[in-house]
């Protein structure tokens, strides 16, 4: 092993707004302290339950991916998973998402900068 992920950064318009979104979809604290970097309106974090760490960046000329057209690549995309996909899926639009894409097992939304992220149904 070379190293550990530290976290997972999105680049977006609006930092703040973002990480209320993530946080409301996944729980966690919103630009909690931490010696690794400081929060501004460049620079949002979400601390998620799991450990996990999402950081949003702030830049000027964002051009959101336009999934799936390959002329504007996604990039990368979060798999969320959840128990229930029906009863996720008016949360995660009352929050801003749109809806791209539905499957049995999965659906695919773009979050309010438009990043596209998956509901994926828990397994068993």
């Amino acid at each position: 092993m070379i190293g550990k992920l530290q976290c997972m950064v999105l680049d977006c318009h609006y930092p703040a707004g973002l990480a209320h979104f993530y946080a409301a979809v996944l729980g966690g604290e919103i630009d909690r302290p931490d010696p690794r970097w400081t929060p501004d309106e460049e620079w949002a974090t979400v601390h998620a339950p799991d450990g996990q760490v999402l950081a949003f960046q702030r830049v000027e000329d964002f051009r959101p991916p336009m999934w799936p057209d390959p002329a504007h690549p996604q990039q990368l995309h979060l798999d969320i998973e959840v128990p229930d996909l029906d009863a996720a899926e008016p949360q995660v639009l009352a929050l801003g998402a749109v809806l791209k894409h539905s499957e049995t097992s999965y659906r695919v939304y773009v979050d309010p900068a438009g990043h596209p992220f998956c509901l994926v149904r828990a397994a068993g």
